[in-house]
C-alpha cells in the first residue's frame, strides 16, 4: 500500500466519524427524541454535517483524490479502491462548487421542514409546512445549479437517485404502464365485493411488533446486525452493513400497514446487511440508487408477500402472536392483502393502484420544477390528479399532499424509484424463476432463504458498484422495460378477480 492510499484511507475513517454521529443524530430525531428536544438535534445536526462537509470538499481531499487518479498511483489500487477514487473525485468535484453557507442553510432547514411537517400533517394544515417546503425547492434548485450546471434541474435530480435515468426514459416506462393499467384497474373494481368487516376490528400493538419480529426473522433479518425503532413514517438506515436500523409506524385498527412496512423496510435492511463488507464506509458501500434498493423492497413487499404461498409456512405463527387472525382464514386474508381499490394513503395502497399513487407524485415534481407551479397551488393540483387518476379526492391535507415526508427533507426525484423498482422487480422475477425454479414452489416449501440467498449474490453484495441499468442487464440480460411488470399483475389479478 502506497503512503498516499494509506492517508488516504485515514483522512476517509475521520469523515466516517462525522457521518456516523449525523446519522445517530437522525435516527434519535425520528424514534425518541421529545418534542422539545428537537432544536437541539437540529442544531448539532447542522454543525456536524457542515464539519462533514468541508472534509469532503476540502482542499486536502482533493489533493489527495488527484493525486491517487495519477496513473502511477491509480494503476496499481485494487479494483475495489479505483472505484471508490473514481467516484469520489467526481463527488468532489461536484459539491465543491456548493457554498459551505448554502450547504448548512439546506441541512438547517431540511431538519426544521421535517419537524414542521410532522406537526403539519398532525394538523392536516399544509399552511404550516408550505414556507418550509419553498425553502426546500428554492436550496434544491440552487444547490443543482452549482453542482450539474447546465443540466436541467429536474433531471439533475433523477439522476442523483437512479444514475443513467432521466425524465424522459422515465416517461415512456411510466406511460406503457398508464395505457395497460388504467383500463385493467376499472375491470377489477367492477369485480369488487364487500369489505371484509374482519380486518376492521382492534389488533393490539405490541402483538403487532412480535408479528414484524417474526417477519423479519423469517425473510433473512439478522437481528445481530440490526435493529427496528418506532416513528412517524417508516425508514431504514445503516452506520455499515452490520447495523442497519429500520422503522415501523402502528396502527390499531390497521394491522397490514405494519405487516407489510416491517416486509418493506425488511428488504432494504437485507440489502444493506449484505453488500461486501469491504465496502463498508466508503461509497461503494451502502446502494445509493434508490430504484435499485427500492426494488429489493418491493420485491419482499409484493412479489413474495403477497403471495399465497409466502404465508402458509408462517400464518398460524401470525394467528397465535396477533389472536384476532386466528378467526380469518388464509383464502380471506390473501384476498384482503390484494384488494385493488382506489385509496388515498401511498403506503396502503395495493400493489396495482400503487403506481397511480407513484406517477402523480412524479408528474407532481414535473410541476414544481418545470412549470413552477406556486406551492400554495399544490394542494389543488395534488387533488385533481388523485380524481384524475384514482377517482378520489382527499378530504384534507393529511389523506393528501402531507402523506410523505420525502419532500420535507429535500428527496425531489426520489418518488419515481419506488414504481423503478417495481419495474425491475417484473425482470428479477422472471430470471429468478429461470435460474431457481417456480417461486410459488419455494415459498410453500418455507425455502424464502434460496431466494434471499439469490438476491444476495445478484444483487445486495454490489452495493454502489454497479448503475442500476447495468445491474439489471447484469442480472437479466435485457434492457429495462415495463412489460413483465405488466404481464405479472395481469396474470395474478385476472386470476384472483376472474376477469
Amino acid at each position: 500500500m502506497s503512503k498516499l492510499l494509506e492517508e488516504f484511507q485515514d483522512y476517509l475513517s475521520k469523515m466516517n466519524q462525522y457521518e456516523h454521529v449525523t446519522t445517530l443524530l437522525y435516527w434519535d430525531m425520528k424514534t425518541g427524541a421529545p418534542k422539545l428536544g428537537q432544536a437541539g438535534h437540529v442544531e448539532a445536526l447542522t454543525h456536524f454535517s457542515t464539519e462533514a462537509f468541508a472534509l469532503s470538499t476540502s482542499e486536502k481531499l482533493g489533493e489527495m483524490l488527484a493525486g491517487l487518479a495519477k496513473p502511477e498511483e491509480f494503476d496499481a489500487l485494487t479494483d475495489t479502491w479505483k472505484f471508490i477514487v473514481t467516484r469520489m473525485k467526481r463527488d468532489f468535484d461536484r459539491d465543491k462548487r456548493i457554498p459551505a453557507d448554502v450547504y448548512a442553510a439546506f441541512v438547517q432547514t431540511q431538519a426544521e421542514a421535517g419537524n414542521v411537517w410532522v406537526e403539519a400533517k398532525e394538523k392536516s394544515d399544509f399552511s404550516l409546512f408550505a414556507p418550509y417546503l419553498q425553502k426546500m425547492i428554492d436550496l434544491t434548485v440552487e444547490i443543482t445549479g452549482y453542482t450539474d450546471p447546465g443540466m436541467e434541474v429536474y433531471d439533475a435530480l433523477l439522476d442523483q437517485y437512479e444514475e443513467g435515468m432521466d425524465s424522459a426514459t422515465i416517461d415512456g416506462l411510466f406511460e406503457d404502464l398508464k395505457k395497460e393499467l388504467i383500463p385493467f384497474v376499472k375491470e377489477i373494481l367492477l369485480r369488487q365485493k364487500p369489505e371484509n368487516q374482519a380486518f376492521k376490528g382492534c389488533f393490539d400493538t405490541n402483538g403487532q411488533k412480535s408479528v414484524q419480529d417474526m417477519l423479519l426473522d423469517y425473510i433473512g433479518f439478522r437481528k445481530d446486525a440490526g435493529s427496528v425503532g418506532e416513528s412517524e413514517h417508516p425508514f431504514t438506515l445503516n452506520f455499515s452493513s452490520k447495523d442497519v436500523r429500520l422503522t415501523n409506524h402502528y396502527y390499531e385498527h390497521d394491522p397490514i400497514s405494519a405487516i407489510f412496512s416491517a416486509i418493506h423496510e425488511g428488504g432494504h435492511a437485507i440489502f444493506e446487511q449484505n453488500v461486501n463488507p469491504e465496502y463498508d464506509n466508503t461509497v461503494a458501500g451502502s446502494c445509493r440508487y434508490m430504484g435499485l434498493h427500492e426494488s429489493q423492497s418491493r420485491f419482499y413487499e409484493n412479489i413474495l408477500g403477497r403471495n399465497y404461498n409466502f404465508w402458509l409456512p408462517v400464518y398460524d405463527t401470525l394467528g397465535e402472536l396477533l389472536p384476532p387472525f386466528q378467526a380469518i382464514s388464509l383464502d380471506d386474508f390473501y384476498r384482503e392483502i390484494n384488494h385493488v381499490k382506489n385509496s388515498f394513503i401511498r403506503v396502503n395502497a395495493d400493489e396495482v393502484t400503487y403506481c397511480f399513487h407513484i406517477i402523480l407524485r412524479y408528474e407532481m415534481e414535473k410541476a414544481i420544477f418545470r412549470d413552477h407551479v406556486p406551492v400554495n397551488d399544490l394542494p389543488a393540483l395534488w387533488n385533481r390528479k388523485m380524481q384524475e387518476y384514482l377517482l378520489i379526492t382527499p378530504a384534507n391535507d393529511a389523506e393528501g399532499i402531507l402523506q410523505d415526508m420525502h419532500w420535507s427533507d429535500g428527496g425531489f426525484g426520489y418518488f419515481p424509484s419506488y414504481l423503478l423498482g417495481s419495474i425491475y422487480d417484473g425482470m428479477l422475477l422472471d430470471t429468478l424463476q429461470e435460474e431457481l425454479g417456480d417461486v410459488d414452489e419455494l415459498l410453500k416449501s418455507g425455502k424464502i432463504g434460496e431466494i434471499t440467498a439469490w438476491l444476495n449474490r445478484k444483487i445486495h453484495r454490489y452495493g454502489s458498484t454497479r448503475k442500476p441499468k447495468d445491474a439489471i442487464m447484469a442480472v437479466c440480460g435485457k434492457e429495462i422495460s415495463a412489460e413483465p411488470l405488466i404481464r405479472y399483475f395481469k396474470k395474478k389479478y385476472t386470476k384472483l378477480y376472474q376477469i
